[in-house]
C-alpha cells in the first residue's frame, strides 16, 4: 500500500479532474452542493471534458452572501442525480483535484450515495497540500493568492466554475515548479466499501499520519540509523515538529521507502528527523535522552532514495505445526 501515497512530479499521470463545489452547509449528507464545476484536463492542462451547473439541492441555500445563490435562482435547476452521470465521465480515469480535497471530495461522495452512485475515483490530490511543498514565499494559500501569485486573473470568487477554472491554473503552474524541485505530489488513494446489499460506501479522507501510524511494515526493524550509513528498511522513523518540509511529504517518503513511521519516540526508535541541532522539547529531545539518532530532514531527503533493503516479515516468519497450532520463531 505504501507506494500509493505520494508521487515523484516527473512520473506521467492520466489526467485530472479539478473540481469545486458551493455547498449549502459545511456538512456533507445535511449541507447539499448547490454549485459544481468539474474540468476534466490532460497531463499537459488541456480541457477535454466538463460539467458546470447550478443544482437544486431541496434545501435553503445557506449562505447567500458567500456564494451570491438564491432559492429563486435554484429552483427550476437540476438536481445533482440529474447530471451524475456527466460527473463520473470527467471523474473516470483522471485523479480529483481540488483546494482542500477532503471538503470537495466528502460532499461530492455523500451525493453519490444519495443517488446510489459509485464515484470512479482511486486518487486525489490536494492543492493547498501542493502549495505548502513550494516554497512559494507568499503569505497564505488561499486560491486567491496563489492566483495573484502565479497571474491567473480571478473574476468572480466562491463561482464555481471561475474558481475550477482558475485552479486549473494555478494547478499547471504548480506542477511546473513541482517538476522543477522535484518534489513530490501529494497524490492519495481513496477507498470505498462494497455493502452485500449492493450499497457503495465512499471512506472519509483522513490525514496520512493517522493512518501511517497504524501501517504495518513489512519488514523487521533492524535497530538503530549510523550516522553516515544508509538507511536500512524497517527502520522506525518519527517526526519532530522542527522540520521545514510537511509531515505528509516526509511520511510519503517514510512509507514508500519501507520505513515504518512512529507517532511515538521510544527505545525501538531508529531516528527521528528534526532540525533543531540542539533540541530543547518535544521528539528531538525525547530521542536525545534516549540516545536515539537525531537528523535533518534534509540529510532524510537526501537518503531516504537509497535505503537498502530489509528482512521482510515472511522471510522471517517460519510456520510450524505444533501440537496442531503454529508457532512464529
Amino acid at each position: 500500500m505504501s507506494h500509493t501515497w505520494g508521487r515523484p512530479a516527473s512520473h506521467p499521470i492520466g489526467g485530472w479532474a479539478v473540481i469545486d463545489v458551493e455547498t449549502s452547509g459545511f456538512r456533507p449528507g445535511l449541507a447539499r452542493i448547490i454549485s459544481i464545476a468539474a474540468l476534466g484536463v490532460d497531463a499537459t492542462g488541456t480541457l477535454e471534458q466538463s460539467v458546470v451547473s447550478l443544482l437544486n439541492p431541496g434545501v435553503d441555500p445557506g449562505p447567500t452572501h458567500i456564494h451570491g445563490l438564491t432559492a429563486a435562482m435554484l429552483e427550476d435547476q437540476p438536481q445533482f442525480a440529474d447530471i451524475i452521470g456527466d460527473v463520473v465521465q470527467v471523474l473516470r480515469g483522471r485523479t480529483l483535484v481540488a483546494h482542500n480535497v477532503a471538503f470537495d471530495y466528502a460532499f461530492l461522495a455523500a451525493e453519490a450515495e444519495m443517488a446510489a452512485v459509485e464515484l470512479p475515483v482511486d486518487t486525489v490530490m490536494c492543492t493547498v497540500e501542493l502549495a505548502r511543498r513550494l516554497d512559494l514565499g507568499i503569505d497564505n494559500l488561499r486560491l486567491e493568492t496563489l492566483a495573484a501569485h502565479w497571474g491567473v486573473i480571478q473574476e468572480r470568487p466562491h463561482d464555481a466554475f471561475d474558481d475550477a477554472r482558475v485552479l486549473t491554473g494555478v494547478l499547471a503552474a504548480a506542477l511546473g515548479r513541482a517538476r522543477e524541485r522535484d518534489v513530490w505530489l501529494p497524490v492519495h488513494p481513496v477507498t470505498r466499501r462494497r455493502w452485500p446489499n449492493g450499497r457503495v460506501t465512499h471512506d472519509e479522507l483522513r490525514p496520512l499520519k493517522a493512518l501511517a501510524s497504524r501501517m504495518p511494515c513489512p519488514y523487521l526493524n533492524p535497530g538503530r540509523y549510523v550516522t553516515g550509513r544508509p538507511m536500512i528498511q524497517g527502520m522506525r522513523v518519527a517526526l519532530a515538529a522542527e522540520v521545514g518540509r510537511t509531515h505528509e511529504e516526509l511520511v510519503e517518503r517514510i512509507l514508500h521507502a519501507g520505513l515504518a513511521y512512529s507517532d511515538d519516540v521510544d527505545r525501538e526508535t531508529s531516528l527521528v528527523v528534526c532540525n533543531e541541532s540542539v533540541p530543547q522539547q518535544g521528539k528531538g529531545y525525547h530521542a536525545q535522552q534516549l540516545g536515539v539518532p537525531v537528523i535533518s530532514d534534509a540529510q532524510f531527503m537526501r537518503g531516504v532514495d537509497s535505503v537498502i533493503g530489509g528482512t521482510s516479515m515472511e522471510e522471517f516468519a517460519d510456520y510450524t505445526a505444533v501440537n496442531e497450532q503454529f508457532a512464529l520463531f
